[in-house]
């Protein structure tokens, strides 16, 4: 049995920070507020083909949802130093398979990563790395273009609730 191979790469990815004004727990309610949680029934109806409901989903549905959410801020309490500093993954699963039928590889990225902490002022900041800038290195413009999209929608998204 010939022995696995593997492949290296170095991708330069662009980091956003956006720190706002307003304190961490009302960026996370307007965060909260305007992503909505990501409807399982969805995930179901796509899992099992459901054209119907894709269809409808795609064209009624959110254009971004919370997939989950992780308190890494109580993963410090650990060490005594417990914070506000919330993970999120936040997407879309009709574009996660715009992507994925494509490229494969590109599910290693949706959905997105953002993490929302609260500084030594206690105010929100948001952090992550831009869609395109990690999409881009599958060489397929049909998955890069998707990235672009997304940096348009989450960083509305994030905006708006830092705003």
């Amino acid at each position: 049995m010939p022995e696995p191979a593997t492949t290296f790469a170095v991708i330069a990815i662009d980091h956003i920070t956006i720190r706002s004004a307003q304190s961490f727990e009302e960026v996370r309610r307007k965060l909260e507020a305007s992503v909505p949680q990501l409807d399982p029934g969805i995930v179901a109806s796509l899992s099992e083909g459901d054209q119907i409901r894709a269809k409808d989903y795609g064209e009624h549905g959110p254009k971004l949802s919370i997939f989950a959410q992780r308190n890494h801020g109580a993963l410090l309490q650990i060490a005594g130093q417990a914070r506000n500093a919330l993970q999120y993954e936040i997407g879309n699963p009709l574009t996660a398979s715009t992507m994925t039928r494509h490229r494969l590889a590109a599910a290693l990225y949706a959905p997105l990563r953002v993490v929302l902490y609260e500084d030594e002022q206690g105010r929100g900041v948001f952090e992550y790395d831009r869609p395109s800038s990690f999409f881009s290195q599958f060489g397929d413009e049909r998955v890069a273009g998707v990235g672009r999209d997304l940096d348009k929608e989450l960083e509305a998204a994030l905006l708006g609730a830092a705003g």
